[in-house]
């Protein structure tokens, strides 16, 4: 899924005479092409959508929806390695003894299956 998600300007620059910017979701950062929003400035927030700044955006209104996808899962989707994501969605163990529970949802769905097999 591609969400729109809000951001915040943490900084900005010029990369090959495009403006970009260093954007923050929620923990995870990002650079953002700031061409439809020219007159962003550090410390606002607006809406990102593949890579694009669409929409400036309150802060109120940025943290609550931050808040609402970390509570639905949906920054995970979105921002969270694939190659994990997939590893719990077909219930493989999570392949790292130094962190045994792994991603979220690995575990009780490895014991799912490992019930499954023991019936």
């Amino acid at each position: 899924m591609c969400l729109a998600v809000p951001g915040r300007v943490l900084d900005i620059g010029e990369r090959d005479g495009t403006r970009m910017a260093t954007v923050d979701f929620g923990g995870v950062q990002k650079e953002v092409c700031l061409e439809y929003l020219p007159d962003l400035q550090v410390g606002e927030y607006a809406i990102v959508h593949v890579g694009f700044a669409l929409q400036r955006l309150d802060e109120e209104s940025a943290k609550q929806t931050l808040e609402l996808f970390a509570q639905l899962g949906l920054l995970q989707e979105e921002f969270g390695d694939p190659w994990e994501a997939a590893a719990a969605a077909g219930g493989a163990p999570w392949p790292f003894a130094d962190d045994p529970d792994g991603p979220a949802g690995a575990v009780p769905q490895e014991e799912a299956r490992q019930e499954e097999i023991r019936k």
